[in-house]
């Protein structure tokens, strides 16, 4: 791995003279002679033992050999200012990456708004944006897989240094398809004819814990689904009914597509919240935490 002919300055110059044209324009913009430039190449193209570049006229071209090195040559020096520019955030306080939960019962595109006014202004860290379900949610908080839920719900783990911060109320619709059975029953419809019929429902992604289930009426007749996407996608067709985000589906009301039932008793609002483990002091989570509360407003439940 010693003396090895490739360095980040002959990389550096090969891009400049490939930019600028000449070795005369590369050196005024890194701020050295022609002399200096000319001899990091052929010193280069001694050592591996190649021709980098060629005359054309005044300007000075790569050669095949030479446009493989700067093509490959500039990712590394891409992947090299990012490793200085993450070096410099973890220094500065700020993590290098964020691991977030978000409930498959929000809309994202509110959230990823707000993600990406975060990710303009600190482009070097990285996010991991995963999709949970209940208490998959808190299972992955507390086994630390994610540094922070958007949108948990239910019951509070018991252990310490969990904190949640109220995010909206999950306006619940009790939606079937317009040709379902239940379209035919007078209203308010209750919870024991609800029972008769198919549910569809979205699997609480805790690997360990005991699951959970929100708002599931019928006993006995499911038909589970990955996410609130693919429970939505099964009522439309009329495989089920079930609970669904009115953000999700009021343009499918507004459509005649699906069609909104009340039930008697009607089920209490469900809160929705931010959490995190107190334990976690960065700067990019505390961000982040702080942009998402200035702008809930703004998050479709």
């Amino acid at each position: 791995m010693q003396n090895l002919p490739i360095t980040l300055e002959a990389i550096t110059v090969l891009d400049a003279i490939e930019k600028r044209g000449s070795y005369a324009a590369a050196a005024e913009q890194l701020n050295k002679v022609p002399s200096a430039l000319s001899y990091i190449v052929q010193k280069l193209e001694e050592q591996l033992q190649v021709t980098i570049f060629q005359k054309q006229g005044r300007r000075s071209v790569l050669t095949p050999a030479g446009k493989n090195l700067l093509i490959e040559g500039r990712i590394i020096l891409e992947a090299v200012q990012r490793l200085a520019e993450k070096t410099q955030t973890i220094s500065n306080g700020w993590e290098p990456k964020i691991n977030i939960a978000i409930s498959s019962i929000l809309h994202c595109d509110s959230i990823f708004i707000i993600l990406k006014q975060f990710l303009d202004q600190h482009p070097s860290i990285e996010m991991d944006i995963s999709e949970e379900i209940m208490n998959g949610a808190w299972e992955a908080l507390v086994d630390d897989r994610v540094d922070m839920i958007i949108g948990s719900s239910g019951e509070v783990p018991k252990q310490k240094g969990i904190q949640t911060q109220p995010l909206c109320i999950f306006d619940r619709v009790f939606v079937v398809s317009p040709d379902h059975p239940l379209t035919q029953v007078a209203q308010p419809i209750g919870h024991d004819i609800i029972a008769q019929h198919r549910a569809v429902v979205a699997h609480d992604t805790a690997r360990q814990w005991i699951t959970q289930t929100h708002s599931v009426i019928s006993k006995d007749n499911y038909f589970y689904v990955p996410s609130v996407e693919y429970k939505l996608r099964a009522q439309l067709q009329g495989i089920g009914c079930g609970f669904l985000p009115r953000s999700r589906v009021q343009k499918y009301l507004d459509s005649g597509q699906l069609v909104e039932l009340t039930l008697d008793p009607v089920l209490c609002p469900v809160p929705l919240y931010l959490a995190w483990k107190t334990v976690n002091r960065g700067k990019a989570l505390q961000t982040v935490r702080e942009m998402l509360i200035a702008q809930k407003a703004n998050i479709h439940c």
